[in-house]
């Protein structure tokens, strides 16, 4: 349901107008000055204001302006009944949507309403489409299983149906949803993404479907510093894909409530009396194995097989150990341009050494490692056996030599220096960047921790 604020002096305009969009079920709050408009565009969302010149306080178009600087400013159509083409052109010039003259005609003024509404929604969703540009959505690696999982998506993306994507974490089920997207109908539609095993329980309803009239967690009302609506992720993702990650975690009370918004495409927000209708594809993702869920009473069974219409499976990067090298060479490039750090590349001896680790974390840990070596050896352009992590070498000795006592470290003061470097990142990590936390938990003076990352290369940023 679109939100629209009406800023007017005259109570008899303000009732009338409330009274009108109001049928035409439109969520309609008013104002009487610019002061009371902006402080209800602080708290919620809004998406369109019909804005007079003429207010008691300030000048109109000194507020559109103001408006117009907000982070997410909704579309505004200026009323006025002194209307003159230089008015109009003024406000047109500091980003009014439209403008209107008073005494308003009711035709008119729906359809600039109707088309304001569809312009914000066009705005926003090529924000979000903007945004999704940074992330890469292609699918890479040359083994057996990613060729045939390229060609299943080629093959099924341009349908409508639903998608279950298993597989274990950080094996990259998200850029399989992405490239579903990238490749299907709705392409040029919004992508809108939910990490259900991030969301608290009490807060997952209204992340999926929104709230109204300030029933959110916690309430709601104006002036209490909480906005009084929310678009839930179905109806962002109208017309486009919604991506459902770790479905396998979400209550079977919200369970009930995703299965009926699919059979019926439709939902009510909480607080809400009239329901949202969507056109949504969802694509899922879980890690856990949803039939043994089923029969341990954790997950609905009717749910799974709306959701299982096209089955993917994302293998595990020890099942494809083929495609390191060019999972590392396509890190290698975002990150070094990431850091200024061009032409950086790994060597044989080192790939080697990657494909005897097991990857736990699959593709994500791998990531992160090229990540991290990058940081710690900011003036290296070629990664060695010796600059990788010793956790690395610890198991790829193992896979080696069968007994975990093979040869890791050229010298003694390699090995020690390899370990320290481990150590004081990942305590780092644990501190988010922060070094006095981190030389508190490594038992140290921060000097002295300073002194200790210097010599070892570790660059960290507060």
């Amino acid at each position: 349901m679109n939100h629209i604020l009406i800023v007017d002096d005259e109570l008899e305009i303000r009732e009338s107008l409330e009274s009108i969009l109001r049928e035409e079920e439109y969520l309609v709050t008013t104002a009487a000055t610019a002061t009371e408009a902006m402080a209800l565009l602080r708290d919620a969302a809004y998406d369109v204001v019909l804005l007079d010149v003429w207010l008691p306080d300030r000048d109109g178009l000194d507020a559109l302006g103001e408006i117009r600087q907000l982070e997410h400013p909704p579309e505004v159509v200026i009323i006025s009944g002194h209307g003159t083409i230089e008015a109009a052109v003024k406000a047109t010039k500091l980003g009014a949507y439209d403008f209107l003259e008073k005494p308003l005609s009711l035709e008119r003024t729906l359809v600039v309403l109707k088309n304001a509404t569809q312009a914000r929604k066009l705005r926003e969703d090529n924000a979000e489409f903007a945004r999704q540009l940074a992330v890469k959505g292609t699918v890479t690696g040359q083994s057996v299983p990613m060729k045939a999982l390229r060609q299943q998506i080629k093959l099924m993306a341009p349908t409508n149906g639903r998608v279950l994507i298993f597989g274990e974490s950080g094996t990259g089920k998200e850029l399989i949803g992405r490239a579903m997207h990238a490749e299907s109908l709705r392409k040029d539609r919004v992508f809108v993404e939910l990490n259900c095993a991030a969301i608290p329980e009490d807060y997952i309803e209204t992340e999926l479907f929104g709230y109204r009239n300030g029933a959110g967690p916690g309430g709601g009302a104006p002036g209490n510093g909480r906005p009084t609506e929310k678009r839930g992720t179905f109806e962002r993702a109208d017309g486009g894909t919604l991506f459902l990650d770790e479905v396998g975690d979400m209550s079977l009370k919200t369970q009930a409530k995703v299965l009926r918004a699919l059979d019926e495409q439709r939902f009510l927000p909480v607080g809400a009396s009239h329901p949202v209708h969507v056109d949504v594809r969802v694509i899922a993702a879980t890690n856990k194995d949803l039939e043994e869920e089923i029969a341990r009473g954790n997950f609905r069974e009717d749910l799974f097989y709306r959701l299982n219409v096209i089955p993917f499976y994302v293998p595990p990067l020890r099942d494809r150990k083929e495609d390191i090298p060019l999972l590392v060479k396509e890190f290698l490039l975002e990150f070094g341009q990431q850091y200024g750090r061009a032409r950086v590349e790994m060597s044989d001896d080192a790939l080697a050494t990657l494909k005897q680790y097991h990857w736990p974390g699959n593709v994500r840990e791998l990531r992160n490692l090229v990540e991290r070596v990058l940081i710690l050896n900011p003036k290296i352009q070629r990664i060695d056996r010796k600059h990788l992590p010793a956790l690395v070498y610890r198991e790829a000795g193992k896979t080696a030599n069968g007994n975990g006592r093979g040869e890791e470290f050229a010298t003694l003061l390699e090995a020690r220096e390899a370990y320290e470097r481990d150590y004081i990142l990942k305590k780092l990590d644990e501190c988010h960047g922060n070094v006095s936390r981190a030389a508190e938990g490594l038992g140290l003076e921060r000097s002295h921790l300073y002194r200790k990352m210097k010599a070892l290369g570790v660059t960290v940023k507060e």
